[in-house]
Formats: structure tokens, sequence, C-alpha cells
């Protein structure tokens, strides 16, 4: 009896150590950014989550975004951050380029009338572009991490 609970211990001591090897090996979650409009809501963790340079910023906004929403003409385009995300600052970014020329230092920000598919006289609108929110200091020279979202345009 004595032994079938010793390896029964032995067994279940193992299985919890290798358990806790696997979680080790594992990468901490990324920060979480959301994107909102209406009620419609999506939460994504970072493309890239590490020191970057600009190029390697550009790169990581140019990935396909695993998660979309649609942006109807005339909705406010609100965007959430974690609270450690908005301490460095974050910039929205469209299709790989800045957009935004101020840093945000807060966890949430509304793009009021976010006119973000319109075009010149006599050019057809998007179907769709990639925003990316971009966690930089000010001047753009700390860039930490990359969040895509893929916004589509119902009205093109």
């Amino acid at each position: 009896m004595t032994s079938q609970r010793s390896r029964r211990a032995a067994a279940t001591l193992g299985a919890v150590s290798a358990g806790l090897l696997v979680l080790s090996a594992c990468d901490e979650p990324t920060p979480m950014a959301t994107v909102t409009i209406g009620t419609d809501s999506i939460s994504a963790e970072a493309e890239c989550y590490r020191t970057l340079d600009a190029a390697q910023a550009k790169e990581c906004a140019k990935e396909k975004p695993s998660k979309s929403i649609e942006l109807p003409e005339g909705e406010i385009l609100r965007i959430g951050v974690d609270p450690e995300v908005a301490d460095t600052g974050w910039a929205l970014w469209i299709n790989g380029e800045q957009a935004t020329s101020n840093t945000f230092k807060k966890t949430y920000f509304s793009f009021e009338d976010a006119a973000l598919f319109a075009t010149q006289p006599g050019q057809t609108a998007a179907k769709s572009l990639t925003i990316s929110v971009v966690e930089q200091n000010k001047d753009g020279s700390d860039i930490k991490g990359v969040w895509n979202f893929k916004l589509t345009n119902p009205d093109a």
C-alpha cells in the first residue's frame, strides 16, 4: 500500500514539476490594445513587442492584422490601451505610416469623425486599411510595440 502511495505521490510531483517547467518556458502575454466602433470591439496582443527601431516598427505595422472591424462613415473610432502603454505613449499609424503628430499618454482616445477612408476628388474610397497602435515615446525614438487592426469600409 505504501509503495503505491509513494508511486502516486512521485507521479503527481513529476506531473506538477513538468507543468511548471512548460509554463516557465512560455512568453509573457503582451499588453492589450482595443478598437471600439459603436458597440463592437476587438482586442489584440501586440504583433511585435520588444525594443524596435523605426524600420522594424514599419515592417511590423505592415503585418496582416488578425482582427477586423467595420468603420462606417461618420462613426467614432475609439482606441484603448493598457496603462503601461499609456505611460510610454502611443501614436496611431495607418498602413505603416504615422498618422498622428501627437503621442497620446492616455489609456483611451476617441477620433471623432475619423474620415480614414477619405480620398482625393475622383478617387474611389479604400475598401480597407490597417491601423496600428504603436507604443512610442514623444519623438518616436523609443518604440516598444505594435498592435495591428484591419478597418473595413462598408460604404465602399
